[in-house]
């Protein structure tokens, strides 16, 4: 994504036209795919543009195997999106034994499904969700290969002169909803050490897009005049296609004991500089309060690079687009991402 693709974006399908747009990498991973692959949860934030680009990955190296999007579908438009672009959609409740046990099974699973916001209100079904239905899922998918998606929550607020929390680090989840995501993790792994099922787990944050994430909760916040919380003073951030794109290519990484990787940039960033960027290009002066804490919530992607490179696409390049976008107006998805929250109460 250059600056001229930034500044034409100027609706949603352009925007997912770029979000979804397969790099070579991606295609040559596909190809390599030995049969059909099945994405659980595929109506969410990421969901649809992974799907989408799968699709066109797919395509492009002259594949025919069958991608199923399986989600709830609340939004029928998400739907029609996902269809046009080649991939089938399987609505379905995966919380319900019937429909998770009608769910065919597929060589390769990506599992996205999950609850944050509002676990705190709701920690019952947060649990179901990110642990009791992660057991049930790979029970069924025993004999596939399983990406399943992780948070960096499950780690606990570190030094910013760490570097960010590592893989082989101890988790220590804040608050029921990091807590319920380490049971997800642990969940799976169990299963993929009993069944011997072949097992990525994918330690996200932040994936961000013109439409929700940090950036753009930063952006919002400086048009509308409302103070900047620095309590958690620095964040990680990777532009959703280079997210979507990773773990396209992560079902090589697959093994029995879990593969665990994080997933985010390299780059630990200030969000005092974020917001001044932002505030830069938006022509209004970021208003900033609370003490910039000593520790974050932060992930170490060395890892990661290593294994796929750095990402395609630059902070100064998303925040270009969230600029671009904010000004024209573009529709949001409406979920600040509450990434200031310390005390792990979503």
């Amino acid at each position: 994504m250059d600056a001229l693709q930034v500044h034409t974006v100027t609706n949603e399908r352009e925007l997912e036209n770029v979000l979804s747009a397969p790099y070579v990498e991606d295609i040559e991973a596909v190809s390599r795919y030995s049969g059909d692959l099945i994405v659980l949860g595929a109506g969410g934030k990421m969901g649809p543009t992974l799907v989408k680009r799968a699709a066109a990955a797919r395509d492009a190296a002259g594949r025919n195997f069958r991608i199923i999007a399986v989600s709830r579908y609340s939004d029928p438009a998400s739907r029609r999106s996902i269809e046009a672009a080649g991939a089938e959609c399987l609505p379905a409740d995966l919380l319900d034994e019937k429909s998770l046990a009608e769910l065919p099974k597929c060589p390769h699973v990506i599992f996205m499904a999950g609850m944050k916001f509002g676990s705190s209100g709701n920690q019952p079904l947060t649990w179901a969700m990110n642990t009791y239905l992660p057991g049930r899922v790979a029970e069924h998918f025993r004999d596939s290969e399983i990406v399943a998606f992780s948070t960096g929550n499950v780690y606990p607020l570190v030094p910013i002169s760490s570097g960010g929390s590592k893989e082989s680090d101890t988790p220590e989840p804040v608050g029921e909803y990091a807590q319920s995501c380490l049971g997800r993790e642990r969940m799976f792994e169990h299963f993929a050490m009993t069944n011997s099922t072949p097992l990525c787990l994918l330690r996200l944050n932040y994936a961000v897009e013109a439409r929700y994430g940090v950036v753009l909760d930063l952006a919002q916040k400086i048009v509308e005049q409302t103070p900047i919380s620095l309590k958690m003073g620095y964040v990680n951030i990777i532009w959703q296609g280079d997210a979507n794109s990773i773990c396209l290519r992560s079902f090589g990484l697959c093994s029995s004991p879990a593969r665990i990787l994080n997933l985010t940039g390299t780059e630990i960033f200030r969000v005092r500089w974020l917001a001044e960027e932002l505030g830069s290009r938006l022509g209004i002066e970021p208003l900033f309060e609370d003490t910039e804490g000593t520790n974050a919530l932060l992930n170490n992607a060395s890892e990661c690079a290593e294994l796929f490179g750095e990402p395609k696409v630059s902070v100064q390049e998303v925040l270009d687009l969230v600029v671009h976008w904010v000004k024209i107006g573009g529709p949001t998805l409406g979920k600040p991402t509450k990434f200031q929250v310390r005390d792990g109460k979503f």
